[in-house]
């Protein structure tokens, strides 16, 4: 686990800019006073946003994301995670950088079908 904790610091201190404009929106519980950790670690791997309380994961997805190796490590990766109970939500890059609001309404719609209200 110390070795998730450095790793988890080291991503969040190299964050991507998508990653950066979403962590202004859900960061000291802006987002309808939910709590939201950025690259915090769950089992085996950091996600880039988690609400504890509701069990909901962001996951803000570049280009990167596109290839074959890469959708399979994902949805691998999403399925441990939901077995473990929490709901993942993949934000594309584009979206962040196009319709912030929508993202934000997204994730509220999230949080509400969590049950967390």
């Amino acid at each position: 686990m110390r070795k998730a904790i450095v790793r988890a610091r080291q991503l969040r201190a190299n964050q991507t800019t998508p990653e950066e404009k979403l962590w202004h929106v859900l960061r000291h519980r802006k987002l309808n006073g939910r709590k939201f950790r950025r690259q915090h670690p769950i089992d085996r791997f950091i996600v880039d946003f988690a609400c504890i309380e509701a069990k909901l994961v962001v996951e803000v997805d570049g280009a990167t994301h596109s290839t074959a190796a890469e959708t399979l490590y994902d949805r691998n990766r999403e399925a441990i995670l939901t077995a473990a109970g929490y709901e993942v939500l993949r934000i594309g890059n584009a979206d962040i950088y196009e319709s912030m609001e929508f993202v934000r309404e997204t994730i509220l719609a999230a949080l509400e079908r969590r049950g967390t209200w």
